[in-house]
């Protein structure tokens, strides 16, 4: 196992970044960097040996500077999607940017954890690397001064695990989640329709237009969105479905069964043709599956060519608006209380 180091760029306000790759013994390589806390590549080899790398994203770092797509993204301070760009915590209201159809998507897209510069440190026991990062009081919308740190251990068994830690010194909201783009095939396979996919979950969030949850989880039996037993992505992914036609496919979140705090297996994505199986583990109560339905037309690492569903997510997280929602489970944080959760992805 080893961590390397090198120069990623320097950032238009003049900031040199680092990329860090860590190298595992059994052939996987993670390549993160401090800008953004950003996943930038994942190299996984399969049973024969034949390794690929699985995310999509960019060579340079001037396009991380741009990527409207979130490839590999840490998102924070709030994942997905707030209502109306506005919510309200002990009486105060507070207003994040309205930044897409009057909604809060992402938090930021200039200024969110993406876009920020953070404190690295390498962790060589735990073939690890953790970024830190102070969020200011009133960054972004968001109250409190928040101190998170996010996590990245390549471990034995063909995976990579992502641990997120933070703090602030008053009550506020904490969603944070990664934004990784995954094809089994590899970043340059193409559609990713052919995949099949598992989610451990019997509801989904019903979505409004805006893709803003209404506030009803929905039961999966008899519908399109029924993964419970695995099956290929592309099946029902164009089906006459409101909830599909919405958001031109699955971008939706997931309502799983994990217990509070402890990390279980929530999905499952296989690649027949590429010979891989990727695991989802996680301790939160949802899952946002997106199925790249507006990637844009670009190039990505290696000149490859990324289209419309060349690659999925599977973002853990609490619910989109749950923060709007009290019947959702609530992404609020007192102040001095401990913010901490884990995803795996797994690969054999």
């Amino acid at each position: 196992m080893s961590i390397s180091k090198r120069e990623f760029g320097m950032t238009k306000d003049g900031k040199q970044a680092h990329l860090y790759t860590i190298t595992g013994e059994n052939g996987m390589e993670a390549a993160v960097t401090d800008y953004g806390a950003i996943l930038v590549s994942l190299i996984v080899p399969d049973s024969r040996g034949v390794k690929k790398d699985l995310v999509l994203g960019y060579d340079h770092l001037a396009d991380y500077e741009e990527n409207s797509c979130f490839f590999g993204a840490t998102i924070g301070r709030s994942a997905n999607r707030i209502g109306g760009a506005a919510f309200v915590i002990d009486g105060i209201e507070y207003h994040p940017a309205a930044n897409e159809n009057g909604n809060n998507l992402h938090t930021d897209f200039y200024h969110g954890f993406h876009k920020v510069m953070w404190e690295a440190e390498l962790l060589e026991q735990e073939q690890a690397v953790r970024f830190s990062y102070v969020s200011p009081d009133g960054e972004n919308g968001f109250p409190g001064t928040l101190k998170i740190s996010v996590t990245y251990t390549l471990l034995p068994d063909m995976g990579i695990q992502i641990t997120y830690d933070g703090v602030s010194d008053r009550k506020t909201l904490i969603n944070v989640t990664n934004h990784s783009y995954f094809n089994l095939g590899g970043h340059d396979a193409g559609s990713i329709c052919e995949e099949t996919m598992m989610l451990c979950a019997d509801g989904f969030a019903e979505i409004r237009p805006g893709a803003i949850p209404t506030g009803r989880i929905l039961p999966v039996e008899g519908t399109p969105m029924d993964f419970r037993t695995a099956k290929r992505i592309g099946d029902e992914i164009d089906a006459e479905f409101e909830q599909l036609t919405l958001v031109q496919g699955y971008d939706h979140n997931w309502a799983l069964h994990t217990a509070h705090g402890k990390v279980e297996k929530i999905a499952q994505v296989e690649d027949e043709k590429a010979g891989r199986v990727m695991e989802v583990w996680s301790d939160l109560p949802g899952v946002q599956f997106y199925a790249g339905n507006c990637i844009t037309p670009q190039t990505g690492k290696g000149g490859a060519h990324y289209d419309r569903r060349c690659a999925l997510c599977l973002e853990t997280q609490y619910f989109p608006n749950s923060i709007n929602i009290p019947e959702f489970i609530q992404p609020v944080f007192e102040a001095g209380q401990p913010y901490h959760t884990t995803t795996i992805y797994r690969f054999r």
